[in-house]
């Protein structure tokens, strides 16, 4: 996770130079030298270094407990926002009223649209039919992706909105060790008759499976989370609460990693205005220059140079390729000796070193 977060932080500083904002960064405890390098590579930074790993929930309470802004955003580490994206969303957020929560269109390592950017409210029954395998009904298909409008629940990778209104809400409920916190705050505004909103005018990109990894402790904390989720909002169901607690012991027993295919890397594209001899030689692959007439083939991968591109120039090829399914792209954070990308949003990213 060390490396997403250093990308994470280059495109958030980016993002505020122009406003009075903070960033803070709360360590659960990690061992991955994440400290470290917020220390080395962002010494203006606010970091909270907790001694055990609270989870999700309680992690951003302690957070945004030491803000001071007027308006907070909940970031996973495995993101990286548009140079604009902040302004774009203060500006979304002065012309509403009953304010929540927003959120905004979230892309994978792949570029391709994570329908999680906007769900419905997950009552038994729709909750049911996606144990079962259909998620039609657990995803909100109104608005579309690239279309604004009210929506029920949005996703904790990214969450936008006051402080005032977080506070009212009591933060995210700490019940919910991870998983299911998301679900429950957005549904607790919609209680309260506030109002929440997908807004894909903005696009963040979310790597997904560095913080959602898809095994068995996900799979069992995921149903435990809603276990909680009904017990909190929903009538008791007698039928319900045995189909879950079925579910969890059926996980335990027969749940495997996904399968994925590794591509086979015939051509690396660097996008930038030169070669890196010392990637070249980590990478042991051709690696030509991009250029507009430059015909992408299935067998390439795209790496971006953070150093040459903005993070919404990044962000908007990624997404606008993203239309050939086949290839697949890496970032190279600034002033960075390695790259990083993810070719599943159900598997860990790969970071190379040169």
């Amino acid at each position: 996770m060390r490396y997403f977060l250093q990308l994470c932080l280059q495109s958030v500083a980016a993002a505020i130079q122009d406003l009075d904002a903070e960033i803070i960064v709360v360590d659960n405890n990690s061992n991955d030298g994440s400290c470290e390098m917020v220390k080395e590579f962002f010494p203006k930074v606010i970091l909270i270094e907790n001694n055990d790993n609270y989870g999700f929930s309680k992690g951003n309470n302690i957070g945004v407990e030491r803000s001071k802004g007027e308006y907070i955003c909940i970031l996973n580490p495995d993101t990286m926002v548009a140079e604009d994206t902040f302004k774009i969303l203060l500006k979304f957020a002065e012309s509403k009223d009953r304010l929540g929560i927003i959120g905004c269109k979230l892309i994978d390592g792949t570029g391709n649209y994570l329908p999680e950017s906007k769900r419905n409210v997950p009552t038994p029954m729709v909750s049911l039919q996606k144990m079962i395998g259909n998620s039609r009904a657990y995803y909100a298909n109104r608005p579309k992706k690239d279309e604004s409008g009210e929506v029920d629940i949005l996703v904790g990778a990214f969450m936008f909105l006051r402080r005032q209104v977080f506070d009212k809400l009591k933060g995210f409920d700490e019940d919910y060790f991870m998983y299911g916190e998301d679900i429950d705050i957005c549904y607790k505004a919609l209680k309260r008759g506030y109002k929440n909103y997908y807004y894909p005018k903005t696009t963040i990109l979310h790597y997904k499976g560095e913080s959602t990894l898809k095994d068995k402790i996900y799979a069992k904390r995921f149903y435990s989370a809603m276990q909680i989720f009904y017990k909190k909002h929903f009538k008791k169901n007698l039928f319900f609460d045995a189909f879950i607690w079925l579910g969890i012991k059926l996980i335990s027993i027969f749940h495997t990693k996904p399968k994925t295919i590794q591509k086979e890397i015939r051509n690396y594209i660097l996008v930038s205005d030169s070669l890196n001899s010392s990637l070249k030689k980590a990478l042991k692959k051709n690696i030509d220059l991009y250029s507009d007439n430059y015909k992408l083939e299935d067998d390439h991968e795209i790496i971006f140079d953070s150093n040459k591109l903005s993070f919404k120039e990044i962000l908007n090829r990624m997404d606008n390729l993203s239309t050939n399914s086949k290839l697949t792209f890496k970032i190279i954070p600034r002033n960075a000796n390695f790259i990083i990308g993810s070719d599943s949003s159900k598997l860990k990213g790969e970071v190379i070193t040169f």
